[in-house]
């Protein structure tokens, strides 16, 4: 066979003519170092902050550092899947969590994937955790009360749908309780409730399941569960995925609970992030943008305009503190962030006095702009009544010797206090607060012992129930007490409490 070297030349020619340069490019980079849920990886210089990245496994990790040569990213899943020279590849995604009505009613992870045993999850809508929270013009002013059913709550410091209220106090004063008896008090009130467990023993988190499910208020509620036992990096994005699913509903229009339970754990599990990624620590080991971590996350609860759909997000974030002391780093940058606080006392709560709450630390900014003009009329004076006693309290103790007035103001404080003593799981409407508090305000309660005040308390609603529903009807319906209302209301009080002194 003769080999024609002019047809081959021609062929050459031809092929070099028509020849097209097709460049195979891809994103990834390679796993340089790998430890405690963190891994550098070298090679990714386009990488995004906060972005997706796929390792082997099916491992996903988030990018939290950028430098130079190489990002540092927290890993959402086992780190012992990944090791030294994996290749990790970007996704260009930013992460994000499955929203939607489907969630309701469920108990999911970080990542919004179900953990208990219900079945998949079937919602096609996502959004990403980490969004910049809604601007000054869309924003309007809170004036809508959300009603916890706790009395010292909605007398004292009322929430308003929109606001940020922080539950502050030491381990085991009942903060927890307060969130879940508030979740109870939202059924048949068009509000959809999530909690956000961090850091909390499983068991923990499904005894509070099950007593959601008990009161049936898992219906419009979501369970944002990462336990103790997981990593930090999922501790980490709980809360901003809690709050993305949030989001969903506000921007539909719905008014929305979040609780945070609690961010002090949530500062934890950030500052073992930060320092495993070689951050410079500063005050307690915390690193500088700590204030920010919780600002960017509370900011995201407002009250939207009409005009951008007039939904809300209402949130009650919980801080821990040590042996009370609320000037600490995380309590004070919190406090700093919110509207008001809720401040629960160990030697109140030790004492007996359930919600243990310090009247005199306690605020709300929003105050009686989140509160219907019924509670205003009976609770106007509560505050200075109760400061008044506590006061002449610390001072009877050091004299046996007391006035008539100064006996009389001990007296009143005590009924005070035990009207105001409510126990857990056991919320009240609006009608069943206004009547406690219209009667100890006018001092009906102050000549009974102090066992005698509550069953006395719970048997005059009783009595006027029976003969002047209509009465209490008005009261919800209308929120206020009218002068014919109030008229009936003390005749018959004055009748009854007479009738008890026979």
């Amino acid at each position: 066979m003769k080999i024609n070297a002019s047809e081959i030349s021609a062929l050459i020619k031809e092929q070099i003519k028509n020849y097209r340069q097709k460049i195979d490019s891809s994103d990834v980079g390679t796993v340089i170092s790998v430890g405690d849920g963190i891994a550098n990886v070298y090679g990714l210089e386009k990488a995004m902050l906060g972005e997706l990245l796929l390792f082997p496994n099916q491992v996903y990790g988030m990018v939290m550092n950028l430098e130079s040569d190489s990002v540092g990213v927290v890993l959402l899943g086992n780190d012992q899947l990944v090791k030294e020279g994996d290749i990790v590849s970007r996704t260009k995604q930013v992460m994000e969590v499955p929203v939607g009505e489907a969630m309701l009613g469920r108990v999911v992870n970080s990542l919004g994937q179900p953990i208990d045993g219900l079945g998949e999850i079937k919602t096609t809508r996502t959004r990403p955790i980490e969004v910049i929270a809604p601007g000054v013009i869309k924003r309007k002013s809170v004036d809508t009360p959300l009603e916890t059913g706790i009395t010292m709550i909605d007398a004292m410091t009322p929430i308003g749908r929109g606001q940020r209220e922080l539950i502050i106090g030491d381990r085991q004063t009942g903060k927890t309780a307060i969130a879940i008896d508030t979740i109870l008090n939202q059924k048949d009130k068009n509000v959809i409730c999530i909690y956000v467990a961090i850091g909390q023993k499983n068991s923990t988190v499904a005894q509070i399941v099950d007593k959601l499910k008990r009161f049936k208020a898992m219906d419009y509620t979501i369970v944002v569960s990462a336990s103790a036992s997981e990593p930090a990096p999922l501790l980490y994005i709980a809360p901003y995925a809690g709050c993305a699913m949030a989001e969903e509903f506000m921007y539909q229009g719905k008014d929305v609970l979040i609780v945070y339970d609690d961010l002090s754990k949530h500062a934890v599990s950030y500052r073992a992030l930060s320092l495993l990624l070689k951050r410079a620590p500063g005050r307690e080991a915390y690193p500088g943008d700590v204030f920010y971590l919780h600002s960017r996350l509370l900011e995201r609860a407002c009250k939207l305009a009409p005009e951008f759909g007039g939904g809300s997000i209402t949130a009650l974030p919980i801080v821990e503190t040590q042996s009370g002391d609320i000037s600490a780093y995380i309590p004070t940058n919190v406090i700093s962030i919110t509207d008001g606080q809720i401040f629960l006392q160990s030697d109140l709560f030790n004492a007996g006095q359930r919600p243990a709450i310090d009247s005199g630390l306690s605020v709300s900014r929003v105050g009686g702009d989140a509160q219907y003009k019924a509670t205003k009329q009976v609770a106007r004076s509560l505050k200075i009544e109760l400061a008044s006693y506590l006061e002449m309290k610390s001072f009877s103790q050091f004299g046996s010797d007391l006035d008539a007035s100064t006996l009389a103001i001990l007296k009143h404080g005590e009924a005070l206090m035990s009207v105001l003593k409510q126990k857990q799981y056991n919320v009240y409407q609006l009608d069943k607060q206004v009547f406690d508090l219209y009667v100890a305000k006018n001092s009906y309660l102050d000549g009974l012992n102090k066992d005698e005040i509550r069953p006395t308390l719970d048997q005059a609603y009783e009595v006027f129930k029976a003969t002047h529903q209509n009465v209490l009807d008005n009261i919800n319906k209308n929120k206020e007490i009218s002068s014919e209302d109030e008229s009936v209301l003390s005749k018959e009080m004055q009748e009854f409490f007479e009738s008890l002194n026979r």
